[in-house]
């Protein structure tokens, strides 16, 4: 730690008032401490990501060690970790884990994708952050989200309730409902501060301790000096500036006598546990709890604190070796003594060369400090601007309860056509998640889904959607789903391979933005999504019974060889489409409505999926949406492609043909007799029109008996008005439920029993 001892009762302070504006301390956290009623997990940056389970088991951890870190922090049950953003470093992800059963299950979710934090704390059961610009902005705390009130801090500490903020000018605010903290914070200059349970304390700007709140006991230190705290449930340790520590608290709690000649570089705590990075060897020992040895070592060596670029006050002996590209680990910038010491010196000084070398040190640190803050002043000018543009988003993905998978982050390389992409869709998941669209989605890592796929093998693969391909697996707890994994472009036109990576992104976004809001049994369920570096992965339930394609076309399944399992799957179809249309809001085109998105489950209810091409509908005042056609052939509707003019009426035809496809067993584009490719349409509803629709009837299913020839004919002209060549004169969905129904309740009809059967029966 640096030292300065000078004989001027005034150049001390000048130093001090200096060092406390441009001291950079150790802000972000490298180790933490969760303890529940019967579990408790201490973390460290070691340097990846590693936890032990206390006492002395090994925990075995989800995250990928490959993913940097740079801070960490956790409480009740839960540990999150904040790394630089894939798109810049001026933008800070933080990814949480809720862990349950001891460790054995973990929960995955990302709350936070914005401006760079600059420091994160965390109380028993919230999370704060100061950004670049030193607002506070706190998670699964709605109160503080609603506000902005809470701006300029230099330090902040969390509790169970409550925050303190540390001003620039070392003034100490807290903001809660926990009598005895909120409205009693100590009035003078302050460098420190630090929350327990139900109590604070503070370290002054010359070293001096002070605490406050219900819990505070009367043994609490009132001499030496200090430079960091860590507090707990109604007990607290300090770190004083020669790097030994002091504890007190309820029920006589003392720091251990193995531990009392310890020098230590930081120390935190959480509840009754209290940690500290051993200074002789980086080194990480715990104390506080009776079911573990407290001279025995959590983890030999742990990461001591943030790696920077630059250190004003000089770095830790060999910290380099933890960080890349030239970084290290600062020391942090104390003022030991304000004063001459108490006894003289061992060796006599020169007075004048005394004087030369305070005269040289005020120069020095005048200049330093006027260049360092016009520096910060620029800075701040260029911050200002960039979040005055609308640039600086944060998002908070609701309570960590809501969250549901295991799982931790991967970083891949990125593809060059993808290096473009991250920026603009991480925006894009945050505007979603800022209006509640992910809020109960599953956020998974891409490891877990390696896993699950057996790293995508071809086994496990069952399709293709629009953006990718379709994989089923099995996760650890025994849920089956089917996931969806984009393909990555390996094009060598960047032009060409960066607009396939944007389509694929576009598909990826609408898929979670319609499906996370649209709930409706006759529509498949998303269950959540992950996107890492350039991977993009949508996961769903598992359908059993695979597509409506595969039985029209490729299996043979006996439910399926009956006109009233085939009118059923059409109604279910239809009901999905008719809630995008009638009852979404806005409404929803889904623009690629075929077999093979009709998905059937174990009990052979339809339901609709892939909305990778939809789009939002008109607007009131509008009629349709003019953009170029997408879709695929055979089902797209011709007005559309011809004059380019979406509207309802698009996915209208679209089902059509699926109709004439399971009335006649034909694919929408099929080969004649002649080996020519032959449409639907174009075949079937002449037909259809002449009242002959059994000529043209699936052959492998048995003839419509009398009751059903009515229902089967109905849906054969209720095709034909579906693929009308002029939308306006199309049905709505609306119309065509309702057509639908009356045709499977003819289907169904039970036969009429004659009046011989019915008297014998008696």
């Amino acid at each position: 730690m640096g030292r300065f001892f000078c004989k001027s009762h005034h150049f001390p302070l000048l130093i001090a008032s200096f060092l406390s504006f441009f001291s950079f301390s150790i802000s972000l956290s490298t180790f933490t401490v969760s303890e529940t009623s019967n579990f408790t997990l201490v973390c460290a940056l070691v340097p990846s990501l590693n936890c032990s389970a206390l006492p002395g088991t090994r925990f075995q951890t989800p995250f990928n060690p490959n993913v940097s870190f740079t801070g960490i922090v956790s409480g009740d049950g839960f540990l999150c970790g904040l790394r630089p953003s894939f798109s810049s470093p001026s933008v800070s992800v933080l990814h949480c884990w809720r862990f349950f059963n001891n460790g054995t299950t973990m929960e995955f979710k990302r709350i936070y994708n914005g401006p760079a934090l600059t420091q994160l704390e965390a109380g028993n059961s919230h999370i704060c952050g100061l950004n670049e610009t030193n607002a506070l902005e706190c998670w699964q705390w709605p109160e503080f989200n609603q506000t902005r009130e809470y701006q300029n801090f230099s330090s902040i500490a969390v509790g169970e309730g409550f925050v303190c903020g540390l001003s620039k000018d070392g003034k100490i605010s807290c903001h809660g409902n926990v009598d005895g903290v909120s409205g009693q914070e100590p009035r003078g200059n302050y460098s420190v501060i630090a929350a327990g349970f139900s109590h604070a304390c503070a370290i002054s700007r010359d070293n001096d301790l002070e605490c406050w709140g219900d819990t505070v006991v009367d043994d609490t230190p009132t001499t030496g000096k200090f430079n960091a705290l860590a507090l707990g449930l109604n007990r607290s340790c300090a770190l004083r500036t020669n790097g030994t520590v002091v504890c007190w608290g309820q029920n006589n709690f003392i720091l251990p006598q193995e531990l009392e000649r310890r020098s230590f570089i930081t120390i935190k705590a959480k509840r009754n546990i209290f940690c500290g990075v051993s200074t002789l060897d980086y080194s990480l020992l715990c104390w506080g709890d009776s079911r573990f040895n407290s001279s025995s070592v959590v983890f030999s060596e742990v990461l001591p604190g943030p790696c920077r670029n630059t250190c004003p006050c000089g770095t830790l002996s060999g910290s380099g070796s933890f960080c890349g590209n030239g970084g290290s680990i600062c020391k942090a910038c104390v003022l030991i003594s304000l004063s001459l010491p108490s006894s003289p010196s061992p060796q006599p000084q020169n007075r004048s060369t005394n004087s030369n070398f305070s005269g040289r040190m005020v120069a020095f640190l005048v200049v330093g400090s006027v260049g360092s803050f016009s520096l910060l002043l620029v800075l701040g000018f260029f911050v200002f601007r960039h979040c005055k543009g609308g640039r600086c988003r944060i998002h908070d993905s609701g309570r960590l309860e809501t969250s549901a998978s295991a799982s931790g982050v991967s970083d891949k390389p990125q593809s060059p056509q993808a290096s473009l992409a991250p920026a603009v869709l991480e925006k894009r998941l945050s505007q979603l998640t800022s209006v509640g669209y992910t809020i109960g989605l599953e956020e998974f890592s891409f490891d877990n889904l390696i896993r699950a796929t057996n790293n995508f093998s071809g086994d496990h693969k069952i399709g293709v959607g629009s953006f990718g391909s379709v994989y089923r697996a099995t996760f650890d707890d025994g849920r089956e789903v089917a996931i969806k994994r984009a393909e990555v472009t390996s094009i060598s036109s960047y032009a060409i391979g960066n607009k396939r990576q944007e389509d694929k992104d576009d598909a990826f976004i609408n898929e979670v933005e319609y499906l996370s809001r649209l709930h409706h049994k006759n529509l498949v369920r998303l269950l959540g999504f992950c996107e890492e570096a350039d991977e993009r992965v949508l996961v769903y339930e598992y359908m059993n019974n695979d597509t409506l394609h595969d039985h029209l076309h490729k299996l043979q399944s006996l439910p399926f060889m009956s006109w009233s399992t085939r009118l059923r799957i059409a109604l279910d179809a239809a009901r999905g489409i008719e809630y995008l249309h009638e009852y979404a809001v806005p409404q929803v085109i889904h623009r690629d409505i075929k077999p093979s998105n009709i998905l059937l489950d174990a009990s052979w209810t339809a339901k609709l999926s892939d909305f990778g091409l939809s789009m939002l509908g008109p607007e009131d005042d509008e009629s349709h949406l003019s953009l170029r056609a997408a879709g695929t052939v055979g089902y797209m509707d011709p007005e559309y492609y011809r004059l380019q003019r979406l509207t309802t009426k698009s996915d209208v035809y679209s089902f059509g043909v699926v109709l004439l496809e399971l009335l006649s067993g034909f694919k929408a584009i099929h080969m004649n007799e002649n080996g020519t490719p032959r449409n639907v349409v174009d075949f079937v509803v002449p037909y259809i029109v002449r009242d002959e629709i059994h000529r043209v009837l699936d052959r492998r299913v048995q003839p419509p008996t009398l009751f059903e020839i009515e229902g089967v004919a109905g849906v054969g002209h209720l095709a034909a008005a579906c693929v009308r060549p002029e939308g306006r004169k199309r049905p709505s969905m609306f119309e065509v439920v309702k057509s639908l129904e009356q045709a499977l309740t003819s289907c169904l009809r039970p036969p009429t029993l004659s009046r011989s059967s019915t008297e014998s029966s008696t």
